[in-house]
């Protein structure tokens, strides 16, 4: 076992006979990232070799400026950057590495580039049917799953989001050279302080290259001991898969020889070429009929009936703004027909006449039904029982999150910290023993927006603790079980995930709350007070972004993608952490349905990336729309 700076434990395999076993089917989930970088910057950020890989692109393709391309699996973005720089105006860019989107948007930004990154997966494209004129999958990134059904699915919804007669091309390793020519082993200094050694072979069947990757800092010892694996495609075989998924007229184009200013290994850099096809398929039916309106039902929490979480337990005049400024966001949508259900009284009736004539139900109801928090799985539990599609988490997930010591057992056993904590059940008031040191924050166990905390439940000895156990049972009536986590100083972090890891998905820029503005000697922490007293000094903090090592947000991206994986989260999500003493990251709480409204966290965050209140609402539909239809 190795180290790196976070203290956090690569397991480092010794020789190994057949490299192959040790490939994950999703390796390429986790291979691109700084690491990524180091170790091919000799060629991926190379910009004399961009300039000429676009050049060849360019003669290939002939295409005028306005034209829409998708620059597939872009990774940092270096090629669809190029060609925006050359006057290219409607230029796309997607990547499943949100660490390569991130360092695209960066690029793009800083140099006034005007191209549209996302995040999604090659195989399920977040764009409409007929959209480019062209798609590029360059820089060696097809062949990367373990079945060739994937790579052929890909070619097939490419078909489907080109217009038709438009183009595909495809930048890819020589298949034949890299069989007869790779190199079995091989190492090389990327910098002063890095080196990296690699295996290769050729896999059992002969149809790809294996790799393996012993990446080490000359103090911080081996910080990745990674294994891949990448088809090795001939013209015959690209010929015949292209023509398969569609595509007609097969052109080899160009080779492309790379070469190393570090004079270096190059792998499957090594030698490339550059073939094209074209989409042989009609019009779609939606562009001949024109834009498709989608009809939608939005539930929300019921303005009649009282909501104990919220002050005086009534809707006010701040909660009506909000619920009007979603429904004029809504109302600018042309592609959506939206009804809206707030009468809980009568929502089972008011669903079944529905029923047939919505594609999909937005499910804004976080207050649950009858506003009652417990409850808020009964509306997606309902929705399930009628066979309503609709957005957001299943009963499932918003159970396990609605019970905070649960999420923080399932991230435990991920690997992911969380802070020290116990559990006090009902009634309970004494301690026998403390397995934590003060201070601690004690907090109900389940519970939504804040309910129940306040700066009276940060403790720093035993009298306050018991004290602040009392006051959450008799000041918010609160009668199930309290978790007690130690209090942790660091900065208060949140993410936020717009979209599904398995299609399309953004991690919007980190936020941080910002304490400087409440008076000395107050506990830093955004509770029930910060959100809905406005006479609480809590009231003046805000949420900035967050200033946080490249390491440390790519930990957060990972962890969060995981955990919306694993608990089942859909669409949107938000996650809140705290950093402990030592900078590390440590989860507070899952949010499956997080705060919708115009001020909240998940639109402070989707603001920093410019997009505005109504783009967020529309990504979200647009997240669930994709989902629902695949």
């Amino acid at each position: 076992m190795a180290k790196n700076r976070n203290e956090k434990l690569i397991e480092v395999l010794g020789p190994v006979d057949n490299l192959e076993s040790y490939v994950k089917a999703d390796w390429w989930r986790h291979l691109f990232n700084a690491n990524y970088l180091r170790t091919d910057g000799d060629v991926v950020e190379d910009r004399d070799l961009t300039d000429k890989e676009v050049t060849i692109f360019e003669g290939a393709l002939g295409l005028p400026k306005e034209s829409a391309i998708l620059d597939l699996c872009c990774g940092q973005g270096r090629h669809s950057l190029e060609l925006a720089k050359r006057g290219y105006s409607n230029v796309f860019g997607l990547d499943r590495s949100h660490y390569l989107i991130a360092r695209a948007r960066k690029i793009s930004k800083a140099t006034g580039y005007n191209v549209a990154f996302k995040e999604g997966d090659a195989r399920k494209l977040p764009y409409h049917t007929d959209k480019f004129d062209a798609v590029m999958i360059a820089g060696n990134s097809f062949g990367y799953f373990d079945s060739v059904k994937d790579d052929l699915t890909i070619l097939r919804d490419i078909l489907r989001v080109l217009k038709p007669e438009g183009k595909l091309l495809i930048e890819i390793t020589d298949g034949d050279f890299m069989r007869r020519n790779f190199q079995p082993r091989s190492w090389e200094w990327i910098d002063k302080n890095y080196f990296v050694c690699r295996e290769r072979s050729i896999s059992e069947d002969q149809s790809r290259l294996v790799s393996r990757e012993v990446i080490t800092h000359i103090t911080k010892g081996v910080i990745a001991d990674q294994f891949y694996a990448e088809r090795l495609y001939t013209h015959d075989d690209l010929r015949k898969l292209l023509g398969e998924a569609g595509f007609v007229g097969y052109t080899n184009v160009s080779n492309v020889t790379s070469e190393s200013k570090r004079n270096q290994d190059l792998g499957m850099m090594a030698e490339r070429v550059v073939v094209t096809a074209s989409a042989k398929k009609d019009w779609s039916y939606v562009k001949k009929t024109g834009r498709t309106t989608h009809a939608i039902a939005v539930i929300l929490g019921d303005p009649r009936k009282s909501d104990v979480i919220k002050p005086n337990s009534t809707f006010d005049e701040d909660d009506l703004f909000t619920i009007n400024s979603l429904k004029k966001s809504l109302a600018s949508l042309p592609n959506y027909k939206v009804t809206y259900l707030d009468n809980h009284d009568t929502l089972i009736q008011d669903l079944t006449k529905l029923k047939g004539k919505i594609s999909f139900v937005f499910n804004l109801c976080d207050e649950g039904f009858n506003n009652e928090a417990s409850k808020e799985l009964h509306v997606t539990a309902l929705l399930e029982m009628l066979g309503f599609a609709y957005s957001g988490g299943t009963p499932q997930c918003l159970a396990y999150c609605y019970d905070k010591s649960l999420v923080r057992g399932v991230a435990k056993e991920m690997d992911i910290p969380v802070p020290g904590a116990f559990f006090i059940e009902p009634n309970e008031i004494q301690f026998v023993g403390f397995p934590l040191s003060f201070p601690v924050i004690a907090k109900p166990n389940s519970g939504d927006s804040s309910f129940g905390i306040t700066q009276h439940n940060v403790c720093y000895d035993l009298q306050s603790l018991e004290s602040a156990i009392v006051g959450i049972r008799s000041k918010f009536g609160y009668k199930n079980p309290i978790l007690v986590e130690e209090y942790l100083t660091g900065k208060d972090i949140s993410v936020g995930i717009i979209g599904n890891p398995s299609q399309a998905y953004t991690i919007l820029p980190i936020i941080e709350e910002d304490y400087s503005m409440l008076p000395e000697g107050l506990p830093h922490i955004c509770g029930y007070e910060a959100k809905w007293d406005p006479t609480s000094p809590y009231w003046n903090i805000k949420s900035i972004p967050a200033n946080l090592p490249e390491d440390v947000e790519r930990f957060l991206g990972a962890k969060c993608l995981n955990l919306f994986d694993r608990l089942g989260c859909r669409d949107y999500a938000r996650f809140d952490w705290r950093l402990d003493a030592n900078g590390t990251p440590r989860l507070l709480e899952v949010n499956p349905n997080p705060g919708w409204c115009w001020d909240g966290h998940l639109a402070k965050m989707a603001k920093l990336q410019d997009i505005s209140y109504t783009q967020m609402l529309e990504a979200i539909l647009e997240a669930c729309r994709i989902r629902v239809a695949y």
